[in-house]
């Protein structure tokens, strides 16, 4: 019989880390959606003390350190603490659940901290439940997972957009209005079972009032290299050495982390020469997403990463794989043009699908992934 993974249903954070099955995983959400040079060095120097030295970037643009044993975790967030880096308690560490756009100026900055405030006067959200401050000319964050959205109308003016909802409301106080808009989620019964997302309950039929703004048509997710605010520079798998991440903080750059597997390094001029960072933008790496894996997720039931890793180079040209340690499909919930799945007996692949749909075939052996992505548009697949 099949065991279904287990579904946590809420997220890590510093305070409150997960175990996993190399130790905990301590998440840090990066004040503002920003760190400092002198911030991004205490991360680096305390994972690499406190845990194995690997970090983790998240799809909510944070940052996890991996590794961290029991009798690590008190003397790291004592580490973090002295940067600033850890909030008075759990929950307001858990209310905290907000992605802000590396392409800013001195109006995100002062949104970010009105936003940041009210977050702490939200009523009780499940775990998962975030909010986007994306308030450039156009959206850029709009495959970002979260629930609330701040963004642009199309004529400029800053609206609150209830994810899965085309429109959204004009603001008149952004800090009241995210907090009526998420109390309207629990009134209209979004959580179940201390669980619930905006999208899920706009699906069930529930209508906010006052959305009727078009939002401005998005852009699609930026690329590595130099853009107008600084460098893009993007992580295999979203993850690097602690080595990395001191590497690029001795650069001087404030350093924004962003939910595309990327760092802004914001002002630089030219492309940092920095080991295990990927700045070609036609790199195929770029086109693969995987989670942990075994033996990393006690959930995982085979290799993702070394195998992604191995099968990017057989990727066709135009398309996107999505290799999964297990059914949840944590690293990219959304469907995607090609998934494989580890299970017990080798590799199920799904096409145009998520982890969880069924699969077109099961139980392929890792050796044979490479031979089948080359002959991936024959029919019988």
């Amino acid at each position: 019989m099949t065991v279904a993974p287990e579904i946590k249903g809420w997220c890590p954070g510093a305070l409150r880390p997960m175990a996993s099955g190399d130790g905990l995983i301590v998440r840090i959400r990066p004040p503002g959606g920003r760190l400092t040079p002198a911030q991004a060095t205490g991360i680096a120097k305390a994972a690499a003390r406190h845990g194995n030295g690997i970090i983790d970037l998240s799809a909510r643009a944070n940052l996890q350190l991996r590794g961290v044993a029991d009798a690590s975790h008190a003397p790291l967030i004592d580490a973090l603490r002295a940067h600033d880096l850890i909030d008075p308690d759990i929950r307001t560490e858990s209310l905290r659940n907000l992605i802000v756009t590396p392409f800013r100026d001195a109006t995100t900055e002062t949104l970010a901290a009105d936003l940041t405030a009210a977050l702490a006067r939200m009523p009780q959200l499940p775990g998962k439940f975030g909010f986007a401050l994306d308030i450039g000319p156009r959206p850029v964050l709009s495959g970002a997972s979260v629930d609330i959205r701040v963004e642009r109308a199309a004529d400029g003016r800053l609206i609150l957009r209830p994810d899965g909802y085309p429109l959204g409301q004009p603001i008149t106080d952004l800090g009241r209005d995210a907090v009526a808009l998420a109390e309207w989620f629990i009134a209209k019964g979004g959580v179940t079972d201390g669980r619930g997302r905006m999208a899920a309950l706009i699906t069930r039929g529930a209508v906010p009032g006052g959305c009727d703004t078009p939002p401005a048509e998005p852009l699609t997710q930026p690329a590595p290299g130099l853009h107008p605010e600084g460098a893009l520079v993007a992580l295999g798998f979203g993850q690097m050495q602690a080595e990395t991440l001191l590497a690029l903080a001795a650069l001087g750059h404030e350093i924004r982390p962003t939910p595309w597997r990327m760092l802004m390094l914001a002002g630089a001029t030219v492309l940092p020469d920095v080991a295990g960072l990927i700045t070609d933008p036609a790199d195929p790496l770029l086109r693969v997403t995987a989670c942990t894996g075994a033996p990393g997720c006690p959930q995982a039931l085979g290799d993702t990463r070394a195998l992604a890793r191995n099968l990017a180079a057989h990727l066709p040209k135009g398309h996107a794989l999505h290799l999964s340690g297990c059914t949840k499909g944590c690293a990219h919930p959304a469907p995607c043009y090609l998934t494989l799945v580890a299970t017990a007996k080798g590799y199920d692949l799904v096409r145009d699908g998520a982890a969880s749909d069924t699969p077109v075939r099961r139980g392929i052996a890792a050796s044979d992934l490479p031979e089948l992505l080359k002959a991936i548009h024959a029919p019988h697949l």
